[in-house]
């Protein structure tokens, strides 16, 4: 048995940046975390010739704040990311591939499509991210999904299959399973300035590799990481907590920091917390989804006017994105996850490159090699990015986000949507109020 001041579950951006904050401040902490490596869902890759392939979270935009802080802390740099390149988008539909993300649409579809926006944009401006609760219409706008919404704003199909395009590149669900009022939550949060947009969201990449952000963090922690420690049980008291690992270890302290995400979190058992916090926290869930990276030489696409995002109405692939020189990143949305799962290793690569095939040419079939992330097969994941379904918001209702001390909650599923800021931004939260608490 071991005795430490704050016990924090998992290694991941939250955990991490909470442990080194309250380390940095004097307390004696231990992080314990099931994998092998330190990240949760941001991961990288070396290859021969010194790229970076990303295999996790890669992006962040300007109203990151904590994340842009950290990385700072760091002394890591930001450079701008695949918004600001050259070339048109690429839209692969049902009836054919096209060049430019609304030149598929007729007149009538882009300005029934831009009247929806502005109408998403006042109603964002109504909606405080941090107290969506408080809304006066709440509990209406989180049943209605986003889709729902937009046929009740009078948004032609062609304006609606717009917004499904958007939202299965981002592998996030179907505007048809999406609360709008957790979508106006979201977009409140970064300013309201309308529908998701990459130049508010993903304009941003840290220059040395994002996951780099997370292996400095433990770097710096040191001996206070131990990695093969899945954790099973979680007595919480105000007299004194204890945490017990698969291994039967146990760790008596004052305080626990649960940096979990909310699928792994289900199989730990955790008494002496509120049965309302349980509650909540159970009914979150996550947007099931796998990531992609394909690797060539160059960013030849770019020769043919493309600039690397790309659409897919149909097939595996929700959508496409360039990390860096050469290297483009795919997500699997979760409408599609099963065609995926269900395909041997062999034939769905075979698969998705036929798909870039019909985006990109002949030339897309050929990577210098293809990397696969099952994110939603990951026992320590089970997910990728937060999921918010009609009736979500208030039946997590307000609790989400806060704290039931000694038992704190952060991560990037306690944030209004997720993203590599919702769990530096959370941790950090986290680590202020244990140390505000004593």
């Amino acid at each position: 048995m071991s005795r430490v001041d704050i016990v924090v579950l998992g290694a991941g951006l939250a955990g991490l940046s909470a442990a080194r904050d309250l380390a940095r401040a004097g307390a004696d902490v231990v992080v314990l975390e099931a994998r092998d490596r330190p990240g949760g869902r941001v991961e990288q890759t070396r290859l021969a010739d010194g790229r970076l392939v990303q295999l996790g979270g890669e992006v962040v935009g300007p109203t990151h704040e904590a994340y842009i802080g950290l990385v700072k802390e760091l002394g890591l740099t930001l450079e701008p990311s695949f918004p600001s390149l050259p070339g048109e988008d690429t839209v692969v539909l049902s009836s054919g591939r096209v060049t430019g993300a609304r030149s598929w649409m007729s007149d009538a579809d882009r300005a029934s499509y831009d009247a929806a926006e502005e109408a998403f944009r006042r109603l964002a401006r109504s909606v405080d991210p941090g107290d969506p609760w408080s809304h006066p219409d709440a509990d209406r706008l989180d049943r209605l999904s986003v889709g729902q919404w937009l046929r009740e704003q009078g948004a032609t199909p062609g304006a609606v299959r717009a917004r499904e395009l958007a939202m299965l590149a981002l592998a996030a669900e179907s505007v048809e399973r999406t609360s709008l009022l957790s979508d106006l939550r979201k977009e409140a949060a970064a300013g309201a300035h309308g529908f998701y947009d990459y130049d508010v969201w993903e304009c941003l990449r840290v220059a040395e590799g994002s996951a780099t952000v997370a292996l400095r963090m433990a770097e710096e922690l040191g001996h206070r990481m131990r990695y093969g420690t899945p954790v099973t049980r979680v007595n919480v008291s105000r007299s004194g907590s204890r945490v017990t690992t698969a291994t039967g270890e146990r760790f008596d302290c004052s305080a626990v920091v649960c940096a979990l995400p909310v699928g792994p979190l289900r199989r730990v058992a955790i008494e002496g917390v509120a049965s309302e916090r349980l509650a909540s926290l159970a009914r979150q869930r996550h947007a099931l989804a796998a990531k992609v990276c394909f690797v060539y030489g160059s960013s030849w696409w770019e020769t043919q006017g493309q600039n690397g995002s790309s659409y897919f109405e149909t097939g595996m692939l929700g959508g496409t994105w360039p990390q860096q020189e050469g290297i483009l990143s795919a997500l699997v949305p979760p409408e599609r996850l099963a065609a995926f799962l269900a395909t041997s290793p062999a034939l769905v690569e075979q698969d998705v490159l036929a798909e870039m095939t019909l985006a990109m040419g002949e030339r897309a079939a050929r990577p210098q090699a293809t990397y696969f992330r099952r994110w939603a097969l990951d026992p320590w994941t089970e997910g990728y990015i937060t999921g918010w379904r009609p009736g979500d918001v208030m039946a997590v209702g307000p609790l989400h986000g806060t704290h039931d001390p000694p038992f704190y909650v952060c991560g990037s599923d306690q944030w209004v949507c997720g993203y590599m800021e919702g769990a530096v931004r959370t941790g950090r939260g986290a680590a202020r109020e244990v140390l505000s608490n004593g």
